[in-house]
């Protein structure tokens, strides 16, 4: 079971290498303009993963989805994800799947309206799940042919191939209307008919929800929530100066004491790893977007196998993740199903540098970096800048690697910056799903180097038709196949994995979140989960 463990109060600081782009430490000035203390009907949250949607609060876009794995809270989902990692029904009464797993039939409750007053009905699941697939920005939908409203609360959903996981992609996207829906300006004013409605979102700065009245499900206590996106040292000065009640900071914080708050650790499935091309430098260019594919030092197996090995994991989760995680080297998290043994311990750095030698990896000329055929071995590791924890693993990592001859430089950029990289070098890589099929994502032949798939372009025809074998199973059978997957697949080191990181939160003291109801945190993921249960605790404070 995921649990929240409560951090032993102490201060400590964590020392990363530089070059990170941090944003400013002053806060946004809606943020300081915010008004409403923190009362017992509402509640001020930093959100940290994820931050603001840039197509605002639009499910077809991300929001709840994507990078925005949470709890979508204006919007309703068909099922919602349980402690326990199984589904139970949302707007769903219940559910069918053929035996060939490519037809889904979801009948809905009838008693649902959105908070303009009109119902929802198959007709707007049907349009939500079309205008998600079209946009290509929420989920992978690709297996999804046709969906049609069979009556008013039936829909189905028609698959082109077996795929046992689609029951996960029921419980991600917050249905819309489909009368009212505009993809041009939705985002900044969206109808749906989750807990909360929308109330006002200054860009940049906050979003303000208020209580759904008409909510069908569940009705949380807390009456308004106020989102302000800030992060990193901005976040922290909320908590400092008791701006807010939950406060995500980054995990160099993780160590800080504040007055009236309880440092949070939330366990996840998050794992960080650094993608290494899998293939050399052979003039290969990606199929969509034509960056160049391979990279002549890691495109050796050797390489890749020595840092496997090499690196010591828990020194540099303790340093680059202030030891709040834990180790991996599979990529796929120890509370998931099919998790697996790699069958190799780190840290072996003798071992590394025979292996090296032996693949004709030699320091020739005394500088302490090895060449093989004039080729040093050296390469680049970028990072999102703004991502601290993802800075210190590179620079950690680029510390390690040069005791086995390697050269790493790490390199902080945005996103856009590395986009044409990201086949031909290493990059700091964020995964972490309850849904199997990111295993396809990270693995599978049909998707390398598309988008942000598969960037090491292994390509293993044996992965593949595990991943299909898996597909055609019931979800609790093909765990096994999908663990036979990963490990066949993790066999070629395309991704050198670092380990699992903990959630960081500042909650006030006078807050319960309910430690016992928080889901699992994908990566991606937020605090929202449990929002039913959040209630403010009572104080011998007089007004």
């Amino acid at each position: 079971m995921l649990g929240i463990i409560l951090a032993i109060a102490m201060t400590a600081s964590l020392v990363v290498g530089c070059g990170a782009k941090e944003e400013s430490a002053t806060m946004p000035e809606a943020i300081e303009e915010v008004e409403e203390s923190a009362t017992k009907d509402s509640v001020i949250v930093a959100m940290g993963h994820g931050s603001e949607p840039e197509a605002g609060f639009d499910p077809a876009y991300g929001w709840g989805a994507g990078e925005h794995v949470h709890e979508p809270l204006i919007q309703s989902t068909l099922l919602k994800m349980t402690t326990d990692g199984t589904y139970a029904n949302d707007l769903a009464k219940d559910y069918d799947i053929s035996s060939d797993f490519k037809t889904y039939t979801v009948n809905l409750r009838d008693d649902v309206k959105f908070t303009d007053g009109t119902p929802l009905t198959a007709e707007d699941v049907a349009f939500t799940f079309e205008a998600a697939k079209e946009s290509g920005a929420s989920l992978d939908l690709s297996a999804l042919n046709t969906v049609e409203a069979v009556d008013d609360y039936t829909v189905q959903f028609n698959l082109n191939k077996s795929d046992s996981t689609f029951l996960d992609k029921l419980a991600y996207i917050g249905i819309v209307p489909s009368d009212s829906y505009n993809n041009e300006t939705y985002g900044e004013n969206p109808v749906g008919s989750g807990p909360y409605k929308f109330v006002q979102w200054d860009k940049g700065q906050q979003v303000i929800l208020e209580k759904n009245p008409d909510y069908y499900g569940k009705m949380p206590e807390v009456e308004k929530i106020t989102i302000l996106f800030a992060q990193n040292e901005a976040a922290f000065n909320l908590a400092k100066n008791g701006e807010a009640d939950i406060v995500a900071v980054p995990l160099e914080y993780g160590k800080e004491k504040i007055d009236g708050y309880t440092m949070y650790l939330m366990d996840t499935i998050d794992v960080r790893g650094v993608s290494l091309p899998n293939v050399p430098d052979t003039g290969e260019v990606s199929p969509e977007d034509n960056y160049a594919i391979g990279n002549n030092v890691t495109g050796d197996p050797a390489v890749r196998q020595a840092l496997a090995i090499g690196i010591d994991r828990q020194e540099l989760l303790d340093g680059a993740l202030n030891g709040y995680g834990n180790v991996s080297y599979t990529g796929v998290a120890d509370q998931l199903p099919w998790a697996f043994d790699a069958g190799y311990k780190d840290g072996q750095v003798d071992q590394a540098k025979t292996i090296l030698e032996q693949a004709g990896w030699k320091d020739t000329d005394g500088d302490g970096i090895r060449e093989k055929d004039g080729q040093r071995a050296e390469f680049t590791v970028y990072y999102k800048a703004s991502a601290v924890e993802r800075q210190a693993i590179a620079v950690t990592l680029a510390e390690q690697a040069k005791d086995l001859g390697i050269e790493i430089t790490p390199k902080g950029a945005s996103w856009d910056e590395i986009d044409p990289d990201k086949y031909s070098q290493g990059v700091v890589w964020g995964f972490g799903s309850a849904d199997p099929y990111s295993i396809e994502h990270q693995y599978g032949s049909d998707v390398a180097c598309v988008g942000y798939d598969n960037p090491g372009n292994l390509k293993d025809s044996a992965v593949d038709a595990l991943i299909d074998t898996a597909m055609a199973q019931p979800a609790d059978a093909s765990y096994s196949t999908w663990k036979q997957a990963a490990k066949q697949a993790t066999s070629h080191n395309s991704f050198l994995w670092i380990g699992t990181m903990d959630y960081t939160y500042f909650v006030s003291d006078d807050l319960d979140i309910s430690n016992s109801t928080h889901l699992i945190y994908p990566h991606g993921g937020d605090i929202w989960g449990n929002i039913y249960d959040w209630k403010r605790l009572e104080t011998n404070e007089t007004a």
